[in-house]
């Protein structure tokens, strides 16, 4: 088998696939979800467009599951891409949940595929608008949230259960935890010659999405993007806009950072008309 680049998509959903859309060409786009439906669905649409793209099932909770598809991507080529689209919504799962997949999952993703990240390589995970939104963290709560072995994470008393309000709340901290997490490992990528910065989107539309706008909260959310400086929501391609730069050498020295790309949302509810 010739050995190719391997870009591994974890989130089989709109904006993983937009983002490979625009940077996979050439690559061998290794997808992982826990859905195996969404992956070979995925696969098809790119695999149609052109793509070589092959579907596996992987769990974000699972540091055993995370292993395996890296595993597996390794057998194509090296790891030169990660794009980690893959979580739980407040609306979709509990407290305990969210803190497994958003919080621990992406943690130990970012930390195994820092291992294997080729020199020259790049990723980029997907985190929230809610990581901003939240009140300050104390600097040591921060370090916490971005240094504790990722075995360890679950167990600060930051994120016991009793000590989280709902799943808004335990949401927030996996983003935050996110951001923080990105930072510390963007000090071992570089190590490595490698590069690792999160994207914190706003309202986009997707499917998921749309089902939020009809659901129990849809008036919140709707409320939210009217009254945004951009008066609307985003779009999966606007992220990938924002990915490609920091994918491409045009984002060369930008490392350990996160982008908000919400259309003004969060400086509405800080500054203006959201304000709670």
């Amino acid at each position: 088998m010739v050995k190719q680049n391997v870009m591994l998509l974890t989130g089989a959903g709109q904006i993983g696939m937009a983002i490979a859309r625009r940077m996979g060409y050439g690559m061998k786009i290794v997808i992982g979800d826990k859905k195996p439906e969404n992956t070979q669905s995925i696969a098809k649409i790119l695999n149609d467009a052109g793509f070589d793209a092959v579907p596996m099932e992987m769990d974000l909770s699972s540091r055993m599951s995370i292993q395996n598809i890296i595993a597996e991507a390794q057998k194509y080529g090296d790891i030169t891409m990660l794009v980690n689209a893959a979580g739980v919504s407040p609306s979709q799962a509990p407290i305990e949940a969210i803190l497994k997949v958003d919080l621990y999952g992406t943690a130990v993703l970012l930390e195994e595929v820092g291992k294997v990240i080729t020199p020259g390589g790049v990723g980029v995970t997907i985190s929230s608008q809610s990581g901003h939104r939240m009140k300050q963290l104390t600097p040591e709560e921060d370090e916490q949230l971005a240094c504790t072995p990722t075995e360890e994470l679950l167990k600060l008393p930051l994120l016991r259960t009793e000590n989280i309000r709902d799943t808004l709340h335990a949401y927030q901290l996996a983003k935050r935890c996110n951001e923080k997490r990105v930072m510390a490992e963007s000090v071992k990528w570089g190590a490595k010659g490698a590069r690792i910065n999160s994207i914190s989107p706003g309202i986009i539309v997707t499917p998921l999405a749309i089902d939020e706008f009809n659901g129990p909260r849809g008036d919140f959310y709707k409320n939210m993007f009217a009254k945004c400086p951009a008066g609307r929501p985003g779009t999966a391609d606007e992220v990938a806009n924002v990915a490609e730069l920091l994918m491409s050498e045009k984002g060369a020295f930008i490392t350990g950072a996160d982008f908000l790309i919400d259309g003004g949302a969060t400086a509405s509810y800080f500054y203006g008309p959201l304000k709670p």
